[in-house]
């Protein structure tokens, strides 16, 4: 069996897209990493009211870059709709500047699995194009992200993405207080694994608030050494990754773009969660 060509290689990248000087920037930003978060991963009252305007800001974000994946557009357009909108609604697009991050959202098509960097590629018919954007609003950080299809996409793509969204759903429903972390591992790959598709490892859902990333792992396969306690009160992600084939990948020269090993397409998608005493909600609903 022959080997699949890729359906993405590297565009050409636009000059950095300014940012106002009137909105606030992470301390991070063009700094070879971030500060180490020390706080707890458990928000108080007045942090989570900041984080539900963040990620309600980085929903409708989303859903706005979503409404222009259609075939004929560049994902570099895709970044443009995105950074003009946070900037419009004063935030800042948090991945800009981040460990070195180009863009103001990651756009990742087809075999890319995550953190593809926006550039002159123009979205294909059949495409699926996954829109991951972040605001920092008020010192808090939203984060989510979404798998879009653009125009005729074959059934068994379809399929992938419809079943990742979901896997997301199916374990946020399984987040309760005084279980462990890896409930959502263990919930996404036997959902996964009912379908045959590969669960990327590596890359993993993370607390969020303040920063970007805090310490919190939240892997979406089965790993019992990630045994954290589930608390109300705390914020962080899921965002599984499921593939058509292996859940193995490549790395690209630019030490971003992840693409699947097999070439074979990757789906995702993203909420950040609190944690209420009886489960979570989702606060990156438009």
């Amino acid at each position: 069996m022959t080997a699949p060509a890729p359906t993405v290689l590297p565009g050409r990248l636009s000059p950095r897209r300014p940012v106002p000087a009137h909105i606030p920037r992470p301390e991070y930003v063009d700094k070879p990493a971030p500060e180490r978060f020390t706080g707890s991963e458990v928000k108080d009252a007045e942090t989570i009211e900041r984080m539900r305007a963040a990620c309600r800001l980085a929903a409708q974000a989303r859903e706005e870059v979503g409404r222009h994946v259609q075939p004929g557009v560049t994902t570099d357009e895709l970044d443009r709709v995105g950074h003009d909108f946070l900037c419009d609604h004063g935030a800042y697009p948090s991945t800009l500047g981040y460990r070195g991050f180009p863009k103001s959202l990651c756009a990742s098509v087809n075999e890319v699995v995550c953190h593809g960097i926006p550039d002159s590629r123009v979205v294909q018919d059949g495409d699926i194009v996954n829109i991951d954007i972040t605001a920092y609003l008020d010192g808090v950080h939203g984060d989510t992200n979404a798998t879009f299809l653009a125009g005729d996409v074959a059934p068994d793509v379809r399929a992938l993405v419809d079943h990742t969204r979901e896997a997301l759903d199916r374990a946020i429903r399984a987040v309760k207080p005084g279980r462990r972390i890896n409930v959502v591992g263990r919930v996404i790959e036997a959902f996964a694994a009912r379908h045959g598709y590969g669960v990327v490892r590596e890359f993993t859902g993370h607390g969020i608030g303040t920063h970007f990333h805090s310490g919190l792992v939240v892997p979406h396969y089965d790993d019992p050494d990630y045994d954290d306690v589930i608390q109300t009160g705390m914020t962080f992600t899921i965002e599984p990754m499921l593939n058509l084939g292996t859940h193995e990948w490549d790395m690209w020269e630019d030490g971003w773009t992840a693409v699947t090993r097999d070439l074979r397409p990757s789906a995702q998608f993203e909420h950040t969660l609190l944690v209420t005493a009886d489960g979570a909600e989702v606060l990156t609903h438009p």
